[in-house]
C-alpha cells in the first residue's frame, strides 16, 4: 500500500507542476507574446503524465476500496492548477490516519 501512495503523491506533484508551468507561463506566452515554445515542449509531457497519473490514482483507488466517484474527483483533481497538491495532501494524510489506526494495539 505505501508504494501506491508513494508513486501517487510523486506523480501528483509532477503533473501539478507541468500543468502549472502550461496555465501560468506557457499560455500566456502563447497567446500574449505568440511564442509558443512552451506549450509545445510541456503539454505533450503533461498529456502523457497525466495518463500516468490516471493509473496511479486508479491503482491507489481498487487498493484503498474509494467509491467511484471519488476516484473520478481525485483524477479530476490533476486538471485544475494548484488542486492537484491541495487533493495530495488530502489523500496522504487520510491514508497516514487509517494506516496508523490499523497499527495500533488496541
Amino acid at each position: 500500500m505505501q508504494d501506491a501512495v508513494t508513486r501517487y503523491r510523486i506523480i501528483a506533484w509532477i503533473v501539478g507542476l507541468c500543468l502549472i508551468a502550461l496555465v501560468v507561463v506557457g499560455m500566456p506566452l502563447k497567446y500574449l507574446a505568440g511564442n509558443d515554445t512552451v506549450v509545445a515542449a510541456v503539454g505533450p509531457a503533461h498529456g502523457f503524465l497525466f495518463m500516468v497519473y490516471l493509473v496511479a490514482t486508479f491503482d491507489l483507488s481498487r487498493r484503498r476500496n474509494w467509491p467511484f466517484q471519488r476516484m473520478i474527483l481525485v483524477m479530476l483533481a490533476g486538471t485544475i492548477p494548484f488542486l492537484s497538491f491541495w487533493v495530495e495532501r488530502k489523500v496522504t494524510r487520510d491514508w497516514a490516519s487509517t494506516s496508523a489506526l490499523a497499527k495500533s494495539p488496541i
